[in-house]
């Protein structure tokens, strides 16, 4: 019989996935609200942050603070919750989505055609929110 999966591993095979579907995503990210790294994609290496910039600390609480002033933005302009977050770069894109008590964020190519990331990512932040949940 096999044994039940922790929270962890499910967030990372979940990450795991999101990078299997969809070519041009580069990283992903996936945050507490206090801004501390839950789960990474690829993994981080704490020696060289440069292999995976989204897994160092100070990424991971920049997320975390967008989404923050994304959704008090939003509450001030009485728009409702935050559905995602999208900025473009010189070099690339990032798409941030609330995950429950979490925030992903995904990185992709800047040619990257966003349909396939949205929709990818989209379903990627509510498993990694039931994960969190349940």
């Amino acid at each position: 019989m096999q044994r039940p999966k922790f929270r962890q591993e499910l967030i990372d095979d979940a990450l795991r996935k999101l990078h299997a579907v969809v070519d041009g995503i580069t990283a992903s990210v996936v945050v507490n609200r206090d801004g501390l790294l839950v789960a990474a994609f690829p993994p981080g290496d704490d020696k060289d942050f440069l292999a995976n910039p989204t897994s160092s600390p100070q990424v991971a609480a920049m997320a975390a603070t967008l989404i923050g002033l994304a959704e008090r933005t939003l509450g001030r302009l009485e728009q409702g919750e935050l559905g995602r977050l999208l900025m473009e770069g010189e070099k690339g894109t990032m798409v941030v989505y609330p995950a429950g008590r979490a925030t992903l964020a995904v990185l992709c190519e800047k040619d990257q055609k966003m349909g396939p990331v949205l929709y990818a990512a989209s379903r990627t932040a509510k498993d990694i929110a039931a994960v969190l949940t349940g």
